[in-house]
């Protein structure tokens, strides 16, 4: 069945990708999916908040072109959410001071406005487009344009937002395919058998990984040959390790080996139009607390838009009145469908009041959203949305500000519209907030975006602290969008206080910028007065480690976090909070995959793991070796201290030995038969000595096949010149090699031709003393190779043959430094060509540089798309931070994936609590935020007021010094005992306590009037 997806394909085909650009969004869509993108013309309709932040995610997403329209004067109020208007702008059509700005995000997409009178006089003015969004749209228009849509099979999404209400309607027409439901990689591994009744099993201990209604296909089956590159199979799952594929009558009997491989079969939608839609409507359930809220929302909805139609104006902020009607066209329209439904007249009250409410965060979340939903239809990349989905965060709504028609009408202010929602009070607290923004790039810029819309620290006592030590790169700018060309180079804190300030100039002079990495060496920057100052943190960091530190300041410093992340398509968002919450460090993310040693050794059997040996081997060639050699030339007595170290102090020698003397290049010819000598090294003769070793009808102790299950058998290589990875091969290593001797490359295509045809490759014969490792379950027989080393003339006759580094004085090798962006600098090149040789000799199937560059330089995927979403979600439970009276309850974590779609919301988890039996009874603490704070007192002061406490300190310490233990020698301790506590810690440490430094902490082991030991906070000494 052919696809319906409507793509150019003469356009997409000369449509090249620069992946310079959109290196990390080409890792979430792939190459096929942004061709189709790339081939497609896209309308939006409506350009306030909503509306824009579509265009802006469509734009940095790259789309043939984007057409704009919105022939309305730019109001005041649309100054709330709509970031690319400025004051001056009021009055003036959306459309036409808009797309100049949209324009600016991707050279590659063209942005031009549509203009008409009317949408609905010429609906033929649709039929150029693939995809049409629909904002801020009358309903009776939304009716006219999506069921005309609907009948020309052009795409149509339909979004909406009113102040913590929100709600998005696609139609992608009949039979609709979705090419790729999940964008997940596939699913592949290793057969251990197959029965007559077609179960499969998997490798021992190896979860195949699929679900009921995949299909595989198998390669490499020996027995039954007959289903090697056969038609996929339909999976049934039998268990973890087990599943069947059905009837394999006639195929013959299984012998041995197999792969199977996951196959993403189309997926066929029917999508109803809008007028059908709107009376039997379909619901993606965007937070399952709200179970029944859709339904609710849905005839809301329609009322709001019964009342725009009758009024000409939407309900009223906080006019009762006007709510009524609202309620009571709802009851109409429930009724009028035949919907039974108990009406929630609270709910439908809230929404006629925050109508007119147009939020920044509300039009971040529906921006992402709707715009994902435009990729998916252009490239049938992921499941979308069937068809109907409403959002609320009426959490977000203040307890402690607040609320009535007086306090939240209109003040003709760029705040109005979110002052219609929370009223002047709450606006005047959100004005006057300090905090601190710890990074400065997708999510930052966003979150920056967001704040500077909705007025964050504008007041007089307000500020903003950005800190971010990274400047700016070409492939940021496909999802940082607060930088432009001209800023590459630029420092990203600096470039993006600039940028926000633009967009709303109250924020002059209420940011502060840092050119500084937040972590221990930076202590004296972000000091304790720094961080007492603050009202609270945001993070928007890439790693974990970042995460971990700024998480503990604030669990020291009690401050309020708001922490977020984003894989591709899948975003979370965390909320810690003081005595309420545990902390970002309560939890530990999965560690990283890891291979073991042995099969990146010998025993490759997916191209992971020959990605990873070539990163390796890159490391090995052209970082480890000239780090060494320099280490020799400039560290003094460096032979003997390494030959005093032990461990491979040979491997050391010879190291600088190679690199100094041996294979010291003196030209760039020299470097190539060094590049094609490691060839034959690497791909011919090690792999000579493992069938060596092993030979290929070699068996195990238990008889069985020792090449069998994960273990490939290799084959050697043949250096052919014509094979563009043998050749690549060369050429990086040349160039990498000559780069660490600072030799010049003068050599082109018949300067390798000739060194090569001239090149004598010595013969290699396996030697019997060579010990391979066979299994990770056996111990490495070269482990200690070199730690048991005694041959003392065999290291001096080495160390003897080294140059003097006196006669080398101002000599030293350059290591190169890894950088995966950079597409001439070979090293990706190196990879790439490292990675696929072995590949071949495993026959493993190979992987293309941009696969190559993602695992190797592990690339993050990232979409603006995702980033809009999860920061706008962010940005609403910041409301509830500021508005300081809320129960945890009311909080909430979320995790997103745009590609399913799904949604999961949850209450954050409680810090946790414990209770020590005390002198008066039991004592309930706080293990996350408590803390027992003293001044600088003598330990034996410190000991008394624990013991006052019903405790007895048995043991504390600070860092790594043990200052004091129970057990210690009586003369000892009469010595620590009259001490004061700073004292204590500059005599054990033998380290003064840094000036900067007003807090000590120590940590102590006690027991309670039980004599149990009892877990108990910290202690914080305050430094006099």
């Amino acid at each position: 069945m052919e696809t319906n997806i409507q793509v150019d394909e003469s356009a997409a085909g000369q449509n090249e990708i620069d992946e310079s650009l959109y290196s990390r969004q080409l890792y979430v869509l792939g190459h096929e999916a942004m061709k189709r993108m790339g081939a497609s013309n896209v309308l939006i309709v409506g350009l306030k908040g909503l509306g824009v932040e579509i265009a802006k995610n469509i734009a940095l997403a790259g789309v043939k072109s984007l057409t704009l329209y919105d022939p309305a004067p730019a109001a005041i109020s649309d100054l709330s959410s709509q970031f690319f208007l400025h004051l001056d702008d009021v009055g003036k059509p959306r459309a036409a001071v808009t797309a100049p700005r949209v324009a600016e995000l991707n050279a590659y997409t063209p942005v031009s406005v549509l203009e008409s009178t009317s949408l609905t006089s010429d609906l033929s003015q649709f039929d150029k487009f693939q995809v049409v969004v629909l904002t801020n749209t009358p309903l009776k228009d939304q009716k006219i344009i999506a069921d005309y849509l609907h009948q020309k099979g052009i795409y149509v999404v339909i979004a909406d937002t009113f102040g913590l209400f929100g709600s998005i309607f696609c139609d992608f027409g009949k039979q609709f395919t979705v090419l790729d439901a999940t964008g997940e990689n596939p699913v592949s591994g290793i057969v251990a058998g197959i029965d007559e009744e077609g179960l499969v099993s998997a490798l021992d201990e190896v979860r195949h990984g699929l679900e009921d209604g995949d299909f595989v296909t198998f390669t490499e089956v020996v027995g039954m040959e007959k289903l090697n590159n056969s038609e996929p199979r339909k999976v049934t799952v039998k268990g973890p390790y087990t599943f069947s594929i059905g009837d394999v009558s006639g195929l013959g009997q299984y012998k041995s080996g197999g792969m199977y491989t996951q196959v993403k079969m189309p997926k066929f939608i029917d999508f109803k139009p809008l007028t059908a839609a709107q009376q039997q409507p379909d619901f993606l359930i965007s937070d399952y607390a709200k179970f029944d809220r859709p339904q609710q929302l849905h005839v809301g909805f329609q009322a709001l838009h019964a009342f725009y139609e009758t009024h000409g104006f939407l309900p009223r902020p906080q006019n009762k009145e006007d709510a009524a009607i609202v309620i009571g066209a709802a009851k109409a329209f429930a009724e009028q469908q035949k919907i039974d439904i108990d009406m929630d007249e609270k709910l439908l009250a809230e929404l006629s009041f925050q109508a007119t409410g147009d939020l920044s965060p509300m039009a971040a979340f529906f921006g992402g959203l709707a715009a994902q939903e435009v990729l998916k239809a252009v490239s049938g990349k992921f499941h979308p949305i069937v068809q109907w989905m409403y959002f609320d965060s009426l959490e977000s709504l203040p307890t402690n500000s607040p609320r009535s028609e007086e306090l939240c009408k209109p003040m003709n202010s760029r705040y109005d519209g979110q002052i219609a929602v929370f009223g002047r009070e709450f606006q005047d607290k959100i004005a006057n907030i300090n905090e601190f923004l710890v990074g400065a790039g997708a999510i930052g810029c966003e979150m920056l975006k967001n704040w500077a819309m909705i007025g964050l620290a504008t007041g007089p006592k307000g500020k903003i602290s950005v800190a971010d030590l990274d400047s700016i790169e070409k492939s940021n700018l496909n999802r940082q969008f607060l930088f432009r060309p001209k800023d590459v180079g630029s420092m990203k804190s600096d470039t993006a206080a600039a940028a926000v300030t633009a967009m709303n100039p109250d924020l002059e002079g209420h940011i502060v910028t840092f050119k500084d990495r937040v972590g221990q060496d930076t202590e004296h920057i972000f000091d304790e007065q720094f961080w007492r100052q603050l009202d609270g943190v945001t993070n928007a960091l890439d790693n974990v480690d970042a995460r971990t530190y700024v998480d503990r300041r604030c669990v020291f410093f009690r401050k309020p976090l708001l922490e977020s992340g984003t894989l591709g398509t899948k975003g979370n968002t965390q909320v810690i909070l003081p005595f309420m919450t545990e902390s970002y460090s309560s939890s530990q993310d999965p560690p990283e995959q890891s291979f073991p040693m042995c099969t990146l050794r010998s025993f490759p059997n997916k191209i992971e793991h020959t990605i990873a040996w070539g990163r390796e081997l890159f490391e090995s060639y052209f970082v480890k070796p000239a780090e060494t050699v320099n280490l020799y030339l400039t560290q003094p007595n460096y032979i003997e201290s390494t030959l005093k170290q032990g461990g491979n102090e040979k491997a050391t020698l010879e190291t600088i030995r190679e690199f100094l003397v041996t294979d010291k290049p003196l030209s760039f010819e020299d470097c190539i038969i060094w590049a094609r000598l490691q060839f034959e090294k690497q791909y011919n003769n090690a792999i000579q000595q493992l069938l060596y070793n092993f030979p290929k009808d070699s068996v195990s102790s238990s008889g069985a096949p020792f090449w069998s299950g994960p273990k490939r058998a290799p084959d050697p290589l043949k250096f052919d010149p014509k094979n563009p990875y043998h050749m690549g091969f060369v050429v990086a290593g040349a160039n990498l090699h000559a780069f660490n001797y600072g030799i010049n490359n003068k050599g082109d295509a018949s300067t390798y031709q000739k060194v090569l045809d001239n090149m004598i490759i010595p013969d290699f014969t396996p030697s019997s003393s060579v010990k391979i490792q066979a299994d990770d379950s056996e111990p490495d027989p070269n482990a200690n190779n070199g730690s048991t080393f005694d041959d003392n003339a065999e290291l001096q006759n080495i160390t003897d043959s080294l140059p003097a580094p006196e006669k080398l004085a101002g000599f030293k090798l350059q290591p190169v430094e890894f950088e995966k962006d950079d597409d001439t600098n070979h090293h990706i090149d190196f990879i790439t060509a490292a990675s696929n040789l072995r590949a071949e000799n495993y026959k493993i199937e190979l992987a293309d540089r941009h696969k190559t560059k993602f695992i190797a330089g592990k690339i993050i995927p990232a979409i603006a798309t995702t980033t809009a979403l999860v920061t706008g979600l962010v940005v609403l439970e910041f409301y509830k931070i500021v508005d300081e009276n809320k129960d945890i309850e009311q909080y909430k974590n979320g995790f997103v994936n745009l590609a399913l779609p799904f949604f999961g919301f949850s209450e954050p988890i409680g810090s946790p609590q414990a209770t020590y039996k005390g002198k008066e009874g039991d004592v309930k603490i706080d293990k996350l935020w408590d803390r027992f704070e003293v001044e600088d007192i003598t330990l034996q002061e410190l000991i008394d007021q624990f013991e006052a406490k019903g405790l007895s300190i048995t043991m504390l310490s600070s860092g790594v010094s043990l200052l004091y233990a129970s057990f210690f020698p009586k003369a000892k301790l009469a010595e620590k005992y009259p001490m004061k506590l700073s004292k204590l810690v500059e005599t054990v440490s033998k380290k003064p306590i840094p000036e900067h430094q007003k807090n000590v902490i120590f940590e102590i082991c006690v027991e309670d009037q039980t004599e149990e030991d009892v877990e108990v906070p910290y202690i914080m000494m305050k430094m006099s």
